[in-house]
């Protein structure tokens, strides 16, 4: 499993991220780790392009990570992939929100990266 952990907010985020067959299975967390939504993302080969379906526990905010986060995997790893994404803070305030949401997408965008050269 490869593991990609860095500092945002008052927490540290970890990406988790592991190969099983051609498809990729990814976590984020962060805080009180939880299950706050989950993705799945698809490779389509005749046209290119990556999509992503989510489930979003009630009260959740992941939704958008976990999208992003899987189109992102899927289109990198040409592959099916799922995605969890579960952060929280307690008494989070919106500029808290925005450094973890940034710091995510750079964490993903680096392990797209590193699917792209592992496959």
């Amino acid at each position: 499993m490869h593991r990609i952990k860095k500092s945002a907010a008052r927490t540290d985020l970890i990406l988790e991220w592991k190969k099983i067959g051609h498809d990729h299975v990814v976590c984020l967390t962060g805080g009180d780790e939880h299950v706050g939504a989950v993705a799945v993302g698809y490779y389509d080969i005749k046209s290119k392009r990556a999509s992503s379906s989510v489930i979003t526990s009630p009260g959740h905010r992941e939704t958008e990570l976990a999208l992003f986060g899987a189109r992102v995997i899927s289109k990198a790893g040409k592959s099916t992939s799922v995605f969890i994404a579960g952060i929280h803070l307690e008494d989070i305030i919106p500029e808290e929100i925005e450094e973890i949401v940034s710091v995510a997408e750079r964490m993903i965008d680096e392990l797209s990266v590193i699917i792209q050269e592992v496959c």
